[in-house]
């Protein structure tokens, strides 16, 4: 492994991103498909909640798109994803296909876990997407160990982790920043700050509300990054990928983000103005951001009518498939059990 290189968020702890660098016209309309791919597979998934064809926990990414899509723009293949149960976009964001996820949001056979894992357990070894995990902050030790595997072996992949403001309070996470630190594990811990974790609002739950600063005392460096902005988070994710890759050990991004529905589909999400969350849709939503770049710089409202055109005609052929593909057989009880 590379020698540990000096830096200035190394030597402080933390550091706050500035003004992020201007996208291409290419990076501007990548950036504007893969977050509308993830806004309108949500809001559909939510309609498939109502009418009772999806069953069980549903947490929504609606809102928080720019994270996940500004973060796969620095990764490379082989590069691994590990995440909690908002994890849709995750998938999407991955190329795992729309169909495979709605298919096992209704438990068909045709879901990437054969309908069996449902909204929160979903995998794809192909896509180097390792879940999906129901229990907070679980995700946390497993991403950490993901990277220490890609450093027993001597690639130079990374491990990018992502969890909530709330899981960052979990136990787990703390033994995890410690053994990265110790063993200079290539992993990038990205805490996606939506203020409300299940329903309190940071300022009740945390003491420490600047989490770029969580892993200071493992001398872990820390960026607090505008997550709204796809921009913003591809130029963090770009400094991150390249510290991880010199051999420095891990760093944390921190994203500030919203999402604009409740926790889960059961959460009517009393704890928040219905004003606030209109003022974050319209002075912040990541995709509008995107869109009135592209107009300012000459796309026509027609080409990007028909980027959207083509995204909702994805999602609702996936919604169709997810609704008429069989149910797995009952033989399915028995298969990828640990023996």
């Amino acid at each position: 492994m590379a020698a540990p290189k000096k830096s200035v968020a190394k030597e402080s702890g933390q550091e706050k991103a500035g003004s992020p660098p201007e996208f291409t016209r290419e990076q501007e309309l990548k950036a504007l498909r893969d977050m509308l791919l993830i806004r309108r597979f949500e809001e559909k998934a939510g309609q498939l909640y109502g009418m009772g064809a999806i069953g069980g926990f549903c947490h929504l990414y609606i809102g928080q798109e720019a994270v996940v899509v500004g973060m796969q723009m620095a990764l490379k293949p082989g590069d691994e994803v590990i995440t909690g149960y908002r994890d849709h976009g995750h998938m999407l964001a991955c190329d795992m296909e729309a169909r495979g996820v709605m298919a096992e949001l209704t438990g068909r056979r045709g879901g990437y876990s054969r309908g069996k894992g449902g909204s929160m357990h979903m995998f794809s070894k192909e896509k180097h997407f390792y879940g999906g995990h129901g229990i907070v902050g679980a995700q946390v030790s497993l991403g950490t160990g993901l990277a220490f595997a890609n450093r027993y072996r001597g690639n130079d992949a990374v491990s990018v982790t992502y969890f909530g403001d709330g899981a960052a309070n979990q136990g787990q996470v703390y033994e995890s920043f410690n053994m990265a630190e110790l063993w200079k594990l290539p992993v990038i811990y990205v805490i996606e700050n939506n203020r409300y974790a299940m329903g309190t609002a940071v300022s009740r739950a945390s003491a420490q509300q600047d989490f770029s600063k969580r892993g200071a005392s493992f001398n872990i460096p820390g960026k607090q990054v505008d997550g709204m902005d796809v921009r913003a988070v591809k130029a963090a994710a770009d400094e991150a990928t390249a510290w991880c890759r010199g051999g420095n050990g891990p760093m944390i991004l921190e994203m500030q983000t919203y999402r604009y529905r409740g926790h889960s589909m059961s959460d009517p999400a009393k704890y928040r103005t219905r004003e606030e969350v209109e003022k974050v849709r319209h002075d912040q939503d990541p995709i509008e951001q995107v869109r009135n770049r592209l107009l300012g710089a000459g796309v026509s409202e027609q080409d990007l009518k028909a980027i959207d055109a083509g995204v909702r005609e994805i999602v609702n052929e996936a919604a169709d498939f997810a609704q008429h593909d069989p149910e797995p057989d009952a033989s399915e009880l028995y298969t990828d059990i640990y023996r």
